[in-house]
């Protein structure tokens, strides 16, 4: 007999969220929700938005349109009591004082020293925690940041870029402890342009372009979706392209590579090319990363709107 799942409620609610830097849209009708215990990656290009999207989500930004709750409670710039307890962040840079040490920064958040072990720790925080921060190493301030997000184990834990400036083993750490904390029912948001790291930790993944959200889904469902893609490269890909998009086949080109959705119909796609003219040079499966799906996905994107 199997298990009944049971649905994970939604810690995050963010509706028709939409800023304005001027006369400049930044954020436009965005639309995404987090559940509890999820672990959901944020990407987009430099500019697209992300930063944005958790300063407005923390109360920093005053929102023009929309709104965000976190834990049933509406969060604005006047109103972000819900935060105290339920949120911790890491946003942009970290907060540090120069003068303090590692473990003085930490107790301004927190003075239970049972919690203050376990992050330093979990962290392998030992070796520097007493001295000045202005000491540190970029990764060991980075570090600090981390531990100051999780030191409470909040509900929520938002980290923008949380891998900058860390060392390949101070990264496997930060995946495997966020990995652990999600199973106790933590709840993250991460954004990080290093994503062959986010798509190893990532339920789910949110995709924003110009400020407006072009994809939330789980990432084994996207994986599995690009399971179903072929690459081509043919004598003539501009021809062979206009000739699928008729045809309606789902496709893109990058690079002088196409992209196409549906192998099943493998051959009544390759007889139409070569009823076309048109030879394939090469075809085969293409991996199955993040980069792979991002590029693909922006690239639909800036083809729908020439």
């Amino acid at each position: 007999m199997s298990r009944l799942k049971i649905a994970k409620p939604d810690l995050v609610v963010v509706h028709g969220l939409t800023q304005y830097y001027g006369r400049r849209a930044v954020l436009k009708d965005v639309n995404f929700s987090i559940k509890a215990g999820q672990v959901m990656g944020l990407i987009g290009a430099n500019g697209a938005g992300k930063t944005t999207i958790m300063k407005a989500m923390l109360g920093l930004n005053r929102v023009r349109r929309g709104t965000v709750a976190i834990a049933n409670e509406r969060v604005t710039q006047l109103h972000h009591a819900v935060l105290a307890e339920n949120v911790g962040a890491l946003i942009e840079h970290p907060a540090i004082y120069p003068f303090l040490t590692g473990w003085q920064q930490l107790q301004l958040i927190t003075k239970d020293v049972t919690q203050l072990q376990w992050i330093v720790e979990t962290l392998q925080m030992a070796a520097y925690i007493h001295q000045n921060a202005k000491h540190y190493s970029l990764g060991m301030r980075q570090q600090l940041g981390i531990a100051m997000a999780l030191v409470r184990q909040p509900k929520l834990v938002v980290l923008d870029e949380p891998m900058n400036g860390l060392d390949p083993q101070a990264v496997k750490r930060l995946r495997q402890t966020i990995r652990e904390l999600a199973q106790t029912g933590m709840t993250f948001f991460i954004s990080s342009h290093i994503l062959s790291e986010l798509e190893k930790v990532i339920d789910d993944v949110l995709v924003i372009d110009h400020g407006r959200v072009i994809l939330q889904t789980p990432m084994q469902q996207l994986r599995a979706s690009y399971h179903q893609r072929l690459l081509l490269q043919t004598t003539d890909n501009a021809h062979a392209l206009v000739w699928l998009q008729q045809h309606h086949y789902g496709c893109a080109l990058q690079n002088d590579v196409i992209t196409v959705a549906a192998p099943d119909k493998l051959n009544q796609l390759m007889a139409g090319l070569i009823a076309q003219n048109i030879q394939i040079t090469r075809i085969n499966e293409p991996a199955v990363d993040l980069e792979t799906i991002l590029l693909t996905q922006l690239d639909q994107v800036s083809g729908a709107g020439q």
